[in-house]
């Protein structure tokens, strides 16, 4: 898993509603799923890089 996380660096990561993350700190909860801000708090949301997100938030980030 940690050579998966060092190659994935500078990959743009993408809220679940297809939402650009501008954040520059992230954190893994405890299941390993990577996540907004530093630390977790209530707030945190799980990220994904864009071939996680569904077919349809992909097109749209094409057509962008």
């Amino acid at each position: 898993m940690e050579e998966i996380t060092k190659d994935m660096k500078g990959v743009a990561h993408y809220k679940k509603d297809g939402t650009l993350y501008k954040g520059a700190n992230t954190h893994k909860d405890a299941k390993g799923k990577l996540m907004s801000g530093k630390n977790h708090t209530a707030s945190s949301q799980h990220l994904f890089h864009a071939k996680e997100l569904s077919k349809t938030l992909q097109k749209k980030l094409k057509t962008k």
